[in-house]
């Protein structure tokens, strides 16, 4: 299934690559990752420099293929002299004197013309130099990313969204759909807490100016994708069910696992800790209950309340709250 994306006339996949995981595998097992996503179809690939090798690793396994695919990736520049220094690495490690989507990676301001940080002049100046071809902007923050859809500033906009998704968020999507903004949607399976494949393509499938993009770190992920996105269906019954007992559960507040919030002082592993309770009634428990997991939770006792981390989150959360409802859980399952 193929897509526009808005009003650039990119055509891609409906279903595209997220590839901050991959800066977790080696050179060897990305490039298999990414060589197995294009040969199933996949030709839309979004990263950032602040993704350590990511790039490079996409330039490594691409870079002979830059006329079947679409990249797209981000900078989280403070000025346009550093806009201009991140776009030149980017172009260098992904081998290509061109970047498709030129993204602003979550800035807490949205560029704008004017605004005294020389941002969005830079990327206009290198977007009729020919080294982007599009201008767009991620954010985690509903307010912001409504600023950014309706300054009329950008092609694309990228924001959480899945089938928990809440109205004001299901807005925001209609709103680009209405104003030809594309639409990706980043963490379409939360963080991890959506485990159910199937059912969250098919939601997507429903989505029409929607492109998610799937963070893949293994081949077994990758597999278990491709055999979902065979299906351009809606949900069927089964799915539907599913998908209505998930939006009981999670819709409300907790955490999206975005890591906005650290660096933590105390050293808290915050984007885990904080949503412990559902970790280990959704995966396999095992995993969370080793020495290694129970000496990170230890350190919550060590919160110093320092306001970081709730200043920060882009969802309005308490972290420090979630942290210790989560720790009072964490224990009891250690007793049990």
């Amino acid at each position: 299934m193929t897509i526009k994306l808005g009003r650039t006339g990119l055509t891609i996949n409906k279903n595209g690559f997220g590839a901050l995981p991959i800066q977790r595998r080696s050179i060897s097992e990305a490039a298999l990752i990414l060589r197995g996503a294009f040969d199933a179809g996949i030709n839309y690939f979004d990263t950032a420099r602040m993704y350590t090798d990511s790039e490079e690793k996409i330039g490594r396994a691409l870079g002979g293929e830059r006329k079947q695919i679409i990249l797209a990736t981000k900078t989280t520049a403070a000025d346009g002299g550093e806009l201009n220094a991140h776009l030149e690495t980017s172009l260098r490690f992904l081998k290509t004197d061109y970047i498709d989507v030129y993204q602003f990676h979550n800035p807490e301001r949205i560029p704008k013309p004017d605004d005294g940080s020389g941002l969005y002049e830079a990327a206009l100046e290198a977007k009729n130099a020919g080294k982007i071809r599009f201008i767009g902007i991620t954010n985690h923050r509903i307010g912001a990313a409504f600023e950014a859809a309706q300054s009329g500033l950008y092609d694309t906009l990228q924001f959480p969204f899945s089938y928990i998704s809440n109205e004001k968020e299901i807005e925001l999507v209609k709103f680009c759909e209405e104003t030809n903004i594309g639409f990706i949607a980043m963490k379409a399976l939360c963080g991890g807490l959506l485990n159910n494949i199937e059912a969250a393509v098919a939601f997507m499938n429903t989505q029409s100016g929607v492109a998610p993009v799937w963070g893949i770190q293994t081949m077994d992920e990758l597999e278990k994708l491709k055999s979902a996105i065979k299906n351009e269906n809606a949900p069927d019954a089964a799915q539907s069910a599913w998908i209505e007992r998930e939006r009981a559960e999670l819709q409300g507040d907790f955490c999206r696992s975005c890591g906005y919030c650290l660096p933590c002082p105390a050293g808290i592993k915050i984007f885990n800790c904080a949503r412990m309770s559902l970790l280990l009634r959704r995966m396999p428990p095992e995993q969370w209950l080793t020495e290694q997991w129970r000496r990170e939770m230890e350190k919550i006792n060590n919160c110093i309340n320092c306001g970081h981390c709730k200043e920060h989150c882009p969802y309005g959360l308490d972290p420090p709250a979630l942290l210790k409802k989560n720790y009072v859980d964490y224990k009891t399952f250690l007793r049990e």
